[in-house]
């Protein structure tokens, strides 16, 4: 190879550009819209647009090269190197005003967002006709562009996206990347190319890692400054961190996280090159998304867990909120939020309307159930599933093709207070729940427990997007359900691994008998809602995933102790005698209960000790029961040794003193219950 500096193949210049040549990979559309115009039969200006690291400039390189191979002159200018007044992009951009072939290429226009009126209004329009302008930039043409008649057959929008799996693949191999490392690599960059030459690099030379590399923080930096580059404040960064981590953005979301400057904050994410947005709300790039959490985790790990702490509770409080048909969303929202600790092995979600929608049973969709039923499970368990549509209508769901209305599952949730001889002998399986549930602590007065029934035609079942969504559904039946004791969930043949995450991500276990349809036996998940509630069982979600300022676990995912009305009754009685010994109060069964676990922050036995006393107080407020509250006072809470020294100093008999203070044990132990049962806001029980 010649050295002199006539031979082009010896310039550095053009070994960068070979190299280039053999790193590009797919954009088969664009090249063709780009050939067209080029050639004639297209339009005459070409608008790319896309998020930082896309692609857009090796494309523009790409198109360099077409032009040349057809002849004509090429003229390429770089916005980052523009002073942004017409007069400077003017003189830059001359050749296409005084040649009909010639091609102008600039890159970069949003470092000159500014002059694209200019652009449109002024300089384009003295453009030779056969003359070809591409303009490339991270933002989207402006709305007047496309409202303008006269541009709408001379401009063509291209939104440049990631590329293909295949292409993705083909880039990897120019890259030298090894088999085992392109799971991880993918995984991580997507389709993102920039993202993929930068995993790429490092891949290759930390070979070894295999299926355990992640992107050094070199990448992540490399790729913030590239994707993102300086933002105005650390508010606008706090907001693009909450926009990274919720799997969407509303302005509601923004601020319960970053309650100042909301409204604003959102009206500037929404216009960033690389934020999208759907029915459901914002959401970046899938790169920006993972830079940006991968940044934050490592850059300010307790900064991340009180802001995933501020969005877990927004979001949860949504569940409990949400409508009927709105619950879906909301529980896949919040479940997005556990994708660290393997909760993204159970999300299939997208950023459109789904792929599958849900519908309450209508008469004339039982026929279609029993068909499914059968098709699913065979006809024991389709004579079930028209048993329960029977009994109970209202807790079917059917799941259909969006795109063909084809119904694929059903679903219910059976709401079980009692069962009479019928229902028990018509479903072995919520037979075996109800035996399980009065065999292990029955349930209290005003409780049910739930029967979750599934029926999916087979190419559904297992790892699916439909059973994502019916899996929503469950979860938001357990999350807003009142007085709900047991749920137990039925799986026809459940593979092992999926019965060990059930277990460890859930918290729920399965039980020892398996009941039986026909030839088909059943595995039942159970999960005891009073010993471990909502609130805990999400924080229990919640705690591999981030620990939280404080480290550890919360005193409200302590497994709660579920008592009889008569155990209860008793652990009160014992309790008031001790009310003022907090070292006897700590080994109370009241310590364990629901009444102890809503009074967070509190030493147990110091929190029952004021709860006693409260309700002792309480007995004032009712003018019948205040003789009541004045006997406990004097036994209880003023250290009278005896009672009938207690009778003696409120001067009454003996046995009228005992009778106040029988009642007034009893009402409180009546109050304290209503409020185990049904939550420690409730209002007092005046029943007794």
């Amino acid at each position: 190879m010649s050295s002199g500096s006539s031979n082009k193949s010896g310039s550095l210049g053009w070994r960068l550009q070979a190299a280039r040549e053999m790193a590009f990979v797919g954009r088969e559309e664009e090249l063709a819209v780009f050939n067209a115009a080029l050639y004639g039969g297209g339009c005459s200006v070409l608008y790319v647009h896309g998020p930082g690291g896309i692609g857009k400039s090796a494309l523009l390189r790409r198109f360099a090269h077409e032009a040349e191979v057809a002849g004509r002159p090429v003229s390429m200018v770089d916005g980052r190197m523009l002073e942004p007044s017409p007069a400077a992009s003017g003189a830059e951009a001359e050749l296409v005003l005084r040649d009909a072939d010639a091609v102008l290429l600039v890159d970069n226009f949003e470092r000159i967002q500014g002059l694209e009126g200019w652009l449109r209004e002024r300089f384009l329009p003295r453009v030779p006709m056969g003359a070809l302008v591409v303009i490339a930039g991270r933002n989207p043409p402006d709305m007047r562009w496309q409202a303008d008649p006269g541009w709408a057959g001379a401009l063509e929008v291209l939104p440049l996206r990631d590329l293909r799996a295949g292409e993705a693949q083909a880039l990897m191999d120019s890259s030298g990347v090894s088999a085992e490392l392109r799971e991880p690599l993918l995984a991580f960059a997507g389709g993102h190319p920039l993202a993929l030459l930068l995993g790429a690099a490092v891949a290759v030379k930390d070979g070894g890692a295999g299926r355990r590399w992640m992107p050094n923080q070199d990448v992540v930096a490399t790729l913030l400054d590239q994707l993102v580059g300086e933002l105005p404040s650390a508010a606008h960064r706090h907001a693009l961190e909450i926009c990274a981590h919720a799997y969407m953005t509303t302005e509601d979301l923004l601020r319960a996280a970053l309650p100042e400057d909301a409204g604003t904050l959102f009206r500037w994410l929404r216009r960033l090159p690389f934020v999208e947005w759907s029915s459901l709300g914002l959401f970046p790039h899938d790169v920006v998304r993972e830079v940006l959490e991968a940044d934050l985790r490592w850059r300010d790990p307790e900064g991340y867990a009180v802001m995933h702490d501020r969005i877990h509770a927004h979001l949860a409080e949504r569940v409990r909120t949400a409508s009927d048909v709105d619950v879906l969303g909301a529980v896949a929202a919040l479940l997005y939020l556990h994708r660290g600790n393997r909760a993204s092995a159970d999300f299939h979600g997208r950023h459109d309307e789904g792929e599958f929608q849900e519908e309450v049973l209508r008469d004339e969709d039982v026929g279609t159930l029993l068909r499914v039923a059968t098709a699913a499970e065979g006809a024991a368990s389709a004579g079930c599933a028209a048993f329960w549509a029977e009994r109970q209508p209202e807790a079917f769901r059917v799941y259909r093709r969006t795109e063909t209305g084809e119904p694929v599952a059903f679903s219910a949730w059976l709401r079980l207070a009692e069962l009479d001889e019928e229902e028990l002998t018509a479903d072995p399986i919520v037979a075996m729940a109800w035996a399980h549930a009065r065999a292990t602590t029955p349930l209290r007065a005003g409780e049910h427990l739930a029967v979750s029934r599934l029926w999916v035609l087979p190419p559904y079942r297992g790892n699916s997007t439909v059973m994502d969504v019916i899996q929503w559904r469950v979860i938001g039946n357990c999350l807003r359900s009142e007085r709900m004791a047991w749920s137990y969930i039925e799986i026809r043949h459940p593979n092992q691994a999926w019965v060990e995450h059930v277990r460890r991500h859930y918290g729920m276990r399965d039980i020892s008998e398996q009941p039986r349809l026909g030839d088909d036996a059943y595995t039942l998940f159970v999960h005891d809602w009073r010993a471990v509630p909502a609130q805990a069982w999400l924080e229990r979600m919640n705690q591999p995933l981030v620990a939280g300022p404080a480290g550890g676990p919360s005193a409200a995912t302590a497994k709660l102790a579920v008592l009889s009305q008569a155990e209860f009754a008793e652990a009160v009685r014992k309790a008031l005698r001790q009310v003022s010994r907090l070292d006897a109060l700590a080994a109370s069964p009241l310590t364990r209960t629901r009444l102890i676990a809503e009074r967070a922050g509190q030493n147990p036995a110091t929190a029952l000790s004021d709860l006693l006393r409260q309700a002792i107080d309480d007995l004032r407020e009712d003018p019948r029961s205040v003789k009541f509250h004045r006997a406990l006072s004097v036994t209880f809470l003023r250290g009278t040794p005896t009672q009938e020294l207690s009778a003696e100093r409120l001067g009454l008999p003996f046995t009228t003193y005992r009778r106040h203070l029988t009642a007034g044990i009893e009402r409180v132990c009546a109050d304290l219950w209503h409020r185990e049962l049904y939550g420690t806001n409730a209002p007092a029980n005046r029943s007794t």
